[in-house]
């Protein structure tokens, strides 16, 4: 038995290809570096989507009059659901979408988590919600959504970085909750929904936030290594160093750490607010090697996702559903893929209860 199902193959897939030995992600054949430096989130949901959908003429078009779609459900949003979290709020009205399997509830499953979420988080500020701009990309009219005006190139292009990103990453936890429903036939929507509740779990998607109030704990570059030395000694992990594949440096830390300084390089960011963000990355690589060399715990995506997101001006308690905005369109490409070429997935349990008493 492996225990969580540590180094069991449980798929074949064309989507993407985590190589955890050599700190690579590679998406349908094209590495991340490429991605991340050439493509908006609608190039590479194409990519994923290929050979699983009809193609659109104009995905960045058929992208916003999917989120034109789903603004309607907007009107749902009550006092009620207002008080959960917004990842919570955010699910229950993606719930409402339907669980069809063509093109353009996939689309709507993609649309959703921008538009709910950025209506959500201004209707807890209390400001009415905006209606999305079909001829905007994804990235420019999230912005858009949330603070009311059109955003800099600089935004745009830092959370179409993260968008890319995190668009698909192997059979990670989410991804496989994903294929699990989707492997009985129980449709799109299902699937997206059953992935979106295994990435709110604080071991897979819910790191970011966390990670800043790291950052607001050292408060100076010169606290940084004793901060550290301290959680540490306190039985405390470090957030945004380590993970579950990689056994060197998760290149998808250096990605965001480009779009972070693009972001600084427009004053975006605070620069004594990145300065700290890299004294304490250094201290913290410098430390986990001390006391822990036998573990292999490097920079992982979430330290810079909470220092660019921080900047996008999304509160830290939506991170999450900021991370199902990029992840939803690898969730889809994975249950089709799944659906089309997969078996109903039923693995076997080992019983160590007790055993009924026999009769004397």
């Amino acid at each position: 038995m492996n225990s969580g199902l540590e180094d069991v193959i449980a798929a074949q897939t064309v989507l993407s290809d985590v190589d955890g030995k050599n700190g690579r992600l590679i998406v349908r054949g094209r590495s991340l570096d490429e991605l991340v430096s050439r493509s908006r989130y609608e190039d590479v949901l194409a990519l994923l989507f290929g050979g699983f959908f009809a193609e659109a003429d104009d995905l960045t078009r058929a992208l916003g009059q999917a989120r034109v779609a789903v603004f309607a459900h907007v009107a749902a949003a009550d006092s009620a659901l207002l008080a959960l979290p917004p990842v919570d709020a955010m699910r229950a009205l993606l719930a409402r979408l339907g669980d069809g399997e063509d093109r353009d509830t996939a689309l709507q499953l993609v649309a959703g988590p921008a538009v709910f979420t950025t209506a959500l988080l201004r209707l807890r500020a209390g400001q009415a919600p905006l209606a999305p701009d079909a001829s905007l990309t994804h990235a420019a009219d999230t912005l858009r959504m949330l603070h009311g005006a059109l955003p800099s190139p600089q935004q745009t292009a830092a959370l179409d970085r993260y968008l890319v990103t995190v668009a698909d990453h192997g059979l990670n936890a989410s991804t496989f909750a994903a294929r699990v429903v989707a492997s009985t036939k129980a449709g799109l929507a299902s699937s997206v929904l059953a992935a979106l509740s295994a990435l709110k779990g604080p071991l897979h998607g819910g790191a970011p936030g966390p990670v800043l109030d790291m950052l607001d704990g050292v408060g100076t570059p010169a606290n940084a290594r004793a901060w550290l030395e301290a959680a540490l000694d306190g039985g405390d992990r470090l957030m945004g160093f380590g993970h579950r594949v990689y056994r060197v440096r998760d290149p998808r830390a250096d990605a965001l750490k480009g779009a972070v300084r693009l972001l600084a390089s427009s004053g975006a960011i605070d620069p004594k607010r990145l300065a700290l963000a890299e004294a304490v990355e250094a201290a913290a690589l410098a430390v986990l090697r001390e006391r822990k060399p036998e573990r292999a715990l490097d920079t992982n995506v979430e330290f810079y996702t909470a220092l660019l997101l921080e900047a996008l001006g999304f509160p830290r308690d939506a991170f999450t559903c900021v991370f199902a905005m990029g992840r939803t369109g690898g969730w889809i490409a994975h249950a089709r893929e799944q659906a089309e070429t997969g078996r109903l997935i039923r693995p076997m349990s080992v019983y160590i209860g007790p055993q009924p008493q026999q009769a004397a």
